[in-house]
């Protein structure tokens, strides 16, 4: 028989835990101190200074920022702004690697969510690898009467990147409420998504969705490299299919042309998502994506939702102002 009390040991045991990581953490990145000097003065090892600091960042315990401009990129922002017709552009100084793209722009765009949020504001998030990101610097506060929605209906086979846990992340860590498309993302004709919106309440998250204040939706692009394309809800051939009608893109599963304009696609029918005539009257519509092979795909996105917001990279930004 267990004793009652071995959960309250793990319990403090696991606070203890927690508390040794953000004192290593707190002497890092604060103090100032070499792994090593921490390691001398808590008689740990030099290892286990290192694993506690990536546990942090992993916890979203420490949150890295750099205030301060790249006048290129302040360039390149005045130029985006004047193209698109943007309130805000955000380009984001291009990484050593570029495997850290997306992480990159994911983080400017966690503090441009977290500069944006308000008392009473209704925010609406899409999904995917770079606003999986943006959890990372997203300012963990409550904000009164916030509302967050997922934009897009469930991915069973996801781990990370579920449209679903992005919101509830994001709402969890601001106090807010959540709205969620209880719904897989694709269903299998366009009368059980009629059905659902109808008779299973996806009708009242829409209604919350037209009070949307801000919307940030990330841009898939229609290449087997795509995580649209890894969770496995389409197939090879659904893929070749929709390059065959012209999809450049899509935003929430939602597939477009370089025109910005839905393609003539039975997959368009079946998609549980906000619509996109609901976001194109949003005030703030954020794109944030990024990527040398994204530059159509964001140039029509652009124009399908009348982005006014766009966070990117350099190169991409750049791509975008000679391409269009």
């Amino acid at each position: 028989m267990n004793d009652p009390g071995d959960g309250r040991l793990a319990e403090r045991g696991s606070g203890r835990i927690a508390r040794n990581r953000m004192r290593i953490a707190w002497m890092y990145y604060v103090e100032g101190l070499t792994q090593s000097e921490i390691a001398d003065r808590l008689g740990i090892g030099r290892v286990t200074v290192v694993r506690n600091i990536n546990e942090a960042l992993r916890q979203r315990e420490v949150k890295i920022w750099i205030d301060g401009n790249v006048a290129e990129c302040l360039e390149l922002e005045k130029k985006l702004r004047d193209r698109f017709n943007l309130l805000e552009a955000i380009v984001v100084p291009e990484p050593a690697d570029p495997r850290h793209i997306t992480k990159s722009i994911g983080m400017a765009a966690g503090m441009f969510i977290s500069d944006n949020l308000a008392p009473g504001a209704t925010v609406g998030v899409g999904w995917g690898t770079t606003l999986h990101e943006a959890l990372q610097t997203l300012t963990a506060r409550d904000v009164d009467d916030l509302k967050v929605i997922s934009l897009l209906g469930g991915i069973l086979q996801a781990k990370r990147y579920n449209p679903a846990e992005v919101a509830w992340q994001f709402a969890r860590s601001v106090g807010a409420e959540c709205y969620m498309l209880a719904a897989p993302a694709l269903v299998d004709s366009p009368a059980t998504r009629e059905a659902l919106i109808e008779r299973c309440g996806l009708r009242d998250v829409f209604r919350q969705a037209e009070k949307m204040d801000l919307a940030v939706i990330s841009v898939g692009m229609s290449s087997p490299s795509s995580t649209t394309f890894q969770v496995k809800f389409f197939s090879d051939e659904d893929r070749l299919s929709l390059e065959r009608a012209g999809a450049v893109g899509d935003v929430l599963f939602n597939f477009y042309g370089r025109d910005g304009k839905l393609i003539d696609h039975p997959i368009n029918s079946r998609v549980v998502s906000v619509p996109i005539e609901i976001i194109r009257r949003v005030a703030r519509r954020a794109i944030v994506s990024g990527g040398a092979n994204k530059v159509d795909a964001i140039l029509g996105a652009i124009k399908l939702i009348g982005a006014n917001v766009l966070i990117t990279n350099e190169v991409t930004a750049q791509d975008l102002l000679d391409r269009n």
